[in-house]
């Protein structure tokens, strides 16, 4: 079960996690460098030095975020046979990433705001995550342990719908990270025609 394994928070150093902050907090456009740069402890010509522009510091963020979940995804999609299961797996794994690790979190929006080079890097990642999601879709339907009107369409709710966690969940609150996971692998799995047991 995802909620064993530990979820790889990404490192990020004071410029990034300063970057982060002001992004979240500012969005792409509204964040200065100059603010970045203060809260980074370093001057705007420093801040230079290790990034070209706010772009690069945007991208720098997007994929320090998303390679450790796209990771996690790919090994929890990997392993076992069954793709309830698996699916099962996969979806905690996201839920658990971006509440256990929600300070590392940027809104994947943002992403709109890189130019086409750095764009494409950002994408082929996203891809990853979502041909894992589509595969075991597919595998389930082709088995009949799924009953999908449209696998893409499908894939694309359920991406939405664990990513938009980050959106409403707060530390500290009535339900831990693990259950949040579990309720959502459940919910995912009743959308997919999976015959999942009241508990």
């Amino acid at each position: 079960m995802a909620g064993q394994r530990e979820i790889e928070t990404p490192a990020l150093g004071p410029i990034l996690s300063s970057a982060l902050e002001v992004f979240n907090e500012h969005g792409f456009h509204g964040a200065s460098v100059r603010e970045i740069a203060r809260r980074a402890g370093l001057t705007v010509p420093s801040l230079y030095y290790h990034y070209d522009n706010k772009e690069g510091l945007l991208r720098a963020v997007l994929m320090s975020s998303l390679e450790p979940v796209v990771r996690g995804v790919e090994q929890e999609a990997s392993e076992g046979d069954d793709p309830a299961e698996r699916l099962g797996r996969v979806v905690e794994f996201i839920v658990l990433s971006v509440t256990s690790a929600r300070t590392a979190a940027i809104d994947a929006a943002e992403s709109r705001y890189l130019g086409p080079e750095n764009h494409a890097l950002y994408v082929a990642q996203r891809d990853r995550l979502e041909s894992c999601v589509q595969q075991i879709l597919t595998e389930g339907a082709d088995a009949g342990i799924f009953v999908i009107d449209d696998i893409s369409e499908t894939r694309r709710a359920i991406l939405g719908l664990t990513q938009a966690v980050p959106r409403w969940y707060q530390q500290g609150g009535s339900s831990t990270p693990a259950d949040i996971a579990r309720r959502y692998a459940r919910l995912v799995l009743r959308m997919v025609g999976y015959p999942v047991p009241a508990v």
